[in-house]
């Protein structure tokens, strides 16, 4: 599991998920949003930390009746009681929802054990209730079928594909209200001082345009003028 130093966190809570594409974009990752995934509350906070990864594989009915759920060391359950505080537990659930990846129960427990959010690429059953937690979860649609109905829970901690992307251990997982990116661990700390430098570029501009600034020369700021404006509206709002 990858250490997230405190002031990458912070900064990758303070930016969007379309700032931190750009930013892989530009170091030629062009495959990092999740597809077809979105936060079940879009209002939360952004869900930032290192990638904690459970397979799905399709279910076999002789190996995942319902009687799994007694042993201990089923994987689904101990990826829960094992995923580290400050984690996001990312699923792969081969873009399945027509039968659940976890439940309310199981989410609540991840949210007081101290883990960061979840994600899947399937759904959640109890849908309503997650919402309702304040906890960052990320499916594709609701689903009340148990897991065990399609899925069969299999590795934890390996590397996983989630939404057509290669998620590996300790990759870092940001969600916000459009949906979820994986910046890999190594670019952590580059990508979120970018991508923050970007955002307070991109709030200057936001104000420029809304007072009727074209965006010509603009952005990108090709205009010096433009530079100029925007170093003294960063004195201006301590950015």
């Amino acid at each position: 599991m990858s250490t997230l130093k405190p002031e990458t966190r912070a900064r990758l809570a303070g930016v969007s998920t379309a700032t931190l594409c750009t930013a892989l974009f530009k170091r030629g990752l062009r495959n990092q949003f999740i597809q077809d995934v979105r936060p079940l509350a879009p209002g939360l906070p952004n869900m930032v930390g290192p990638a904690f990864t459970l397979r799905y594989i399709p279910a076999r009915e002789d190996l995942n009746t319902i009687k799994v759920f007694e042993d201990r060391a089923h994987p689904q359950r101990v990826a829960v009681e094992t995923c580290p505080e400050g984690a996001v537990l990312v699923m792969d659930s081969r873009k399945n929802a027509r039968a659940a990846s976890a439940g309310s129960i199981l989410v609540t427990r991840l949210m007081k054990r101290g883990a960061a959010g979840v994600v899947t690429d399937g759904g959640f059953r109890d849908s309503p209730e997650i919402a309702a937690l304040g906890f960052p979860a990320y499916h594709q649609r609701p689903s009340a079928p148990t897991n065990l109905t399609l899925h069969q829970a299999l590795d934890i901690n390996q590397p996983i594909g989630c939404g057509d992307v290669a998620v590996f251990p300790g990759d870092i997982v940001v969600g916000d209200g459009e949906g979820v990116v994986v910046i890999p661990a190594g670019m952590a700390d580059e990508i979120a001082a970018e991508a923050a430098e970007m955002t307070a570029f991109e709030d200057f501009v936001t104000s420029q345009v809304r007072e009727g600034a074209s965006i010509l020369g603009l952005y990108p700021p090709t205009d010096p003028a433009s530079r100029e404006r925007f170093a003294a509206w960063r004195a201006q709002h301590g950015r």
